[in-house]
Parts: C-alpha cells; structure tokens; sequence
C-alpha cells in the first residue's frame, strides 16, 4: 500500500468538524476516527486489489475515504447527511487532488440502495453504526451481489456475534444469515483512544468473504423465516420454536425429522445448512417469508429475539442511513457517530 500524506489527523477532523458545526459530546455517544493508523490498518485488513470498486458506507468527515482512494479504482461513498456528502468531495480534492476523480458521493439511505452508479462495487469498507451494522451488511449483500469481500468495523459486541459458531452462546441471527452469503471471522480489535471524544466501548473489525449459498431447493426467504422463527424463542427446542411457522408442533417435528435434525435441539445449536433443510419441509405457502422490500430477509424488530437479541437482528434500526450514526447503547439508547 503506497504511503499516505492526505490523511485527517486529530487537528483536521476537529476543524472540519467545526467549519461543519458538528459539536461530538459523549452525551449524545458521538465519536470520529482520528488516527490515521486505525484507517491504514482497515484498508491494510481489506485487502483491496487495484480494480476492485469499494461502496463506503457513512464516509462521514472523509477519514477512511482518503485512505481508501489510492488502493482502490473507484469508491463510492453513501451518505445520507447532505452536509457531509456535500463536504466531502471538496476534501478528497483538497487532500488527494490527483486521486479525487475515483470518488463517487452517492447521497442516499445504505438501507434502500438497490444499485449504484458506475461499475459494479465488489468490495465494502466501512464503519457502520452499532444498530444497523448487521442490517445494512445483509441488505447490501442481497441488493449488490458483485460484491465479494467486505471489512466492516463495529462495536465488539456486535463483531462477536456476527462470526460466532453453532454451539455458542451468541450464536444467532446474524451469525447464521451472514453464513448464508459466506464466512465472516474477525479481523483484530480497535481500541478507543482512536476515536474523538474517547467511546466506553470497544470496537472490532469483521472480515467477509462471499461463497455460494448453501445446496438447497428453498428460497433464501423460505430458509431466512425459518432462522427468524428458531431464534424468535431460542430458549426453546426447534419443535417448540417452530410450531408457528410451521402450522404446529407435530408439522414442525415432521419437518424437522425430514431434514435429520433432532427436534429437541435449539437454533443455537444447527448450521445454516440444516436450517436450509429444515425450509424445504416447510408448509406449502410460507406466510412468515420477509416482504420483497427487504432484500436482505430484513425482518422487524418487534419480531427479534425476545432473550435480548433483538437489538443484533438484521431488522433492528430500520432507516439505516448512509451516514448513521453509530449506536452502542443497548436498547438503541443513544447514538454514536464513528467516521
């Protein structure tokens, strides 16, 4: 990766942060990347090639766009606060004049883009709000499937459960609906003091790479209503946690023995092929699939987890924006914006 002189340091993000009026408080959680070794080491973990087209989602004050330029054929930036998309091609020109012309702004919700202009992305880098990282991640997979690799950073929380395996604890909707679009393990850690003001978290990063679905004659939203249903009461066997989506307890069993998994195992407990097995012994009609209008199988956060996940499940924090900000209360209580 060749060296870096435009990169925003901890006095660039302040001044531009106050020509934009933008006052971060730890009050309201909202906090900037200011170290530019954090953003070499992102684009370093990306592992981007020369003709690759990365999507950036909330490029916020432009840190990570300006390190991601110089490795990458085009970029296309999605922001949704027209302050900041308005901002930041003045300051890749600024910075990185002989590099300006491979961004692309695009201003618009990261949750509602079906397509972007130009070359197909085949590469997402980001640092994605806690509340919408899992969503926006899923939604993109669906809507751009020429991207195949992805290095997102988020709350550790959230990183944790997004590469956990069957048989943990955390295992759950994130986990096994990103196992659909193929692996994602962790990438390292990030440590507060990179951020203005300091967060009281932690931060990690996600590596993702693309492989084919698993071997099934069901449908993504078939198989994604049923991880939805397993994981809705995930204290309770697949028998019990299926009965609505199946009909019944005994139709859940039926289908449940079709498939050769153990009716008294839990959702925690089964990989996304077994859960592609299981949507094929569906009942005929499937009535809980996620509308069209959510590529990603993105349900609705009153349909979560009731043991507390529900804040991790792709539907949580509908509206996500390209520029969003970042979330790490539980609850969705307050909200941090990490760019």
């Amino acid at each position: 990766m060749g060296d870096k002189q435009g990169l925003l340091g901890p006095a660039d993000v302040r001044a531009l942060a106050g020509r934009l009026g933008i006052r971060p408080t730890k009050t309201l959680g909202q906090n900037f990347v200011i170290d530019a070794n954090t953003v070499r080491r992102i684009v370093r973990a990306a592992d981007l090639r020369p003709d690759d087209v990365v999507i950036e989602v909330g490029p916020g004050l432009g840190s990570l766009t300006l390190a991601l330029l110089p490795e990458a054929r085009r970029v296309v930036a999605v922001e949704i606060d027209p302050a900041l998309a308005a901002e930041l091609p003045a300051t890749a020109a600024a910075r990185e004049p002989g590099l300006a012309g491979r961004l692309e702004v695009v201003r618009a919700d990261a949750m509602k883009i079906t397509s972007v202009p130009g070359p197909e992305p085949t590469a997402l880098v980001a640092n994605l709000p806690y509340n919408v990282a899992v969503p926006v991640v899923l939604h993109l997979l669906a809507a751009l499937p020429s991207l195949r690799r992805a290095l997102v950073m988020v709350q550790a929380e959230v990183a944790d459960r997004m590469v956990a395996a069957p048989g943990s604890k955390i295992y759950g909707v994130p986990s096994v609906k990103l196992a659909w679009y193929g692996e994602a393990r962790r990438a390292g850690p990030v440590g507060r003091a990179v951020f203005w003001p300091v967060p009281n978290v932690d931060s990690g990063l996600v590596a993702f790479t693309r492989r084919d679905p698993p071997d099934t004659t069901a449908p993504r939203e078939r198989v994604f209503s049923v991880i939805d249903a397993a994981f809705a009461q995930r204290r309770k066997t697949l028998r019990a946690a299926l009965a609505g989506w199946a009909g019944s307890a005994a139709a859940a069993e039926r289908a449940l023995r079709a498939a050769d998994v153990d009716p008294r195992a839990r959702g925690e407990a089964i990989d996304v092929a077994s859960f592609a097995r299981i949507a094929e012994y569906g009942p005929v009609g499937d009535s809980h699939c996620p509308p069209t209008g959510a590529p990603g199988g993105a349900s609705h956060p009153e349909e979560a987890e009731g043991d507390g996940e529900g804040a991790f499940a792709d539907g949580a924090g509908r509206g996500a924006r390209g520029g969003a900000d970042r979330d790490h209360g539980a609850g969705g209580a307050g909200s941090r914006r990490l760019r």
